[in-house]
């Protein structure tokens, strides 16, 4: 008998079938929640607030409506980049956003969004979820009183939105533009005068000249956010982000309050989440690089030069950070997976799509 024919008997079965009823619904120990979400997005932006939703649906589904999460968009409670101070400070129950935004707090919150020259997303879930990468997030996590997930990943993001061609590693110095992580520091390295902000306010900077250029997401979201208005070339592969995942996290004492349903529904729906977002990116970015180009931005690529400027200065971030134990041991545990995935990716899915690209293009 499925659990709605149950419910319909027991309740027309006088006080021992009601009695019979409560005692086979879910033991959810607290009973109803609702915990508060801050983010570091505007509502409604493109991507990244679909994975705020498909995670606070997924929570309400898996437990019947007895925990529900209410999101609030960047500005709403806190600001954007406030959200890391909010949650852990018990202003709010958890967040979601970029854990590279608060390298101020820990350089290694990177690695749990993305570094420079670091994992792709496909690389990234193999460590994460297969090689360590997850406790090493909630051992981080809980030394600033959080339980952590990532729940959501953008894929590769592109390199950026610049009102000039960028033609050599010296066209970096004195450039006014927005990135932030391990990634904005190389940049500065070059040269440039490197911002942090959320993704709500790129736009007015670009408008009113207090940016010169930006990186965004990709395709898709840049669209949205209409930075094709304001910048006239795009550069779609960058160094910074090659894939670049979002988090959930939870204030450590509201977590551990919560039943292991309740917490297994966070952990479930992050996941889930994550999945769906890198699903719902990479549907998205192609026909949008298709219509920014019939629009008229020019479809640009950094020379070897400039790649070769910016590996030099993400390895000198990278190896400036190398006294903290941490994150010596996060980067350590990230590159052996990374170059033990990409050994075998490179030699089977590398090889195999470049020649079926190649076959397949010389059939038409």
């Amino acid at each position: 008998m499925d659990r709605r024919s149950f419910l319909k008997t027991s309740a027309l079965g006088g006080a021992s079938a009601a009695a019979a009823a409560t005692l086979a619904a879910p033991a959810y120990a607290q009973g109803k929640r609702t915990l508060t979400m801050v983010t570091t997005w505007p509502r409604g932006l493109a991507g990244v607030w679909d994975s705020v939703e498909r995670f606070a649906s997924s929570v309400t589904a898996m437990t019947d409506g007895q925990l529900t999460i209410e999101p609030k968009a960047a500005g709403e409670l806190v600001g954007g980049l406030e959200v890391f101070d909010a949650v852990t400070s018990g202003q709010a129950d958890m967040y979601h956003g970029a854990d590279y935004y608060f390298t101020g707090q820990h350089p290694a919150w990177a690695y749990f969004t993305t570094v420079p020259f670091g994992m792709t997303a496909p690389e990234m879930m193999v460590w994460y979820y297969g090689m360590g990468g997850m406790q090493m997030h909630h051992e981080l996590g809980e030394i600033f009183g959080l339980k952590s997930f990532i729940a959501g990943q953008t894929g590769g993001q592109g390199g950026g939105w610049f009102r000039k061609e960028m033609k050599s590693a010296a066209d970096f110095q004195g450039l006014k533009f927005r990135m932030p992580g391990l990634g904005g520091e190389a940049l500065s390295k070059l040269g440039a005068s490197v911002v942090t902000m959320a993704g709500g306010e790129i736009y007015q900077a670009l408008s009113t000249g207090a940016l010169d250029g930006t990186e965004w997401i990709g395709p898709w979201s840049d669209e949205k956010l209409g930075l094709q208005e304001v910048c006239d070339y795009y550069y779609p592969a960058g160094f910074h982000e090659p894939g670049a995942a979002l988090s959930v996290a939870t204030n450590l004492e509201v977590y551990n309050d919560l039943s292991p349903a309740f917490q297994k529904a966070i952990e479930v729906a992050s996941g889930d989440a994550h999945q769906h977002n890198y699903s719902l990116f990479m549907a998205n970015n192609g026909p949008a690089l298709e219509r920014l180009i019939s629009g008229g931005s020019q479809i640009m690529t950094f020379a070897d030069d400039i790649w070769d400027a910016f590996g030099a200065a993400s390895k000198d971030v990278l190896d400036s950070k190398m006294d903290d134990t941490i994150f010596a041991d996060i980067r350590n545990s990230a590159e052996a997976a990374m170059a033990a995935t990409s050994g075998w990716a490179g030699r089977s899915d590398g090889v195999y799509t470049s020649q079926r690209d190649r076959v397949l293009s010389n059939l038409k």
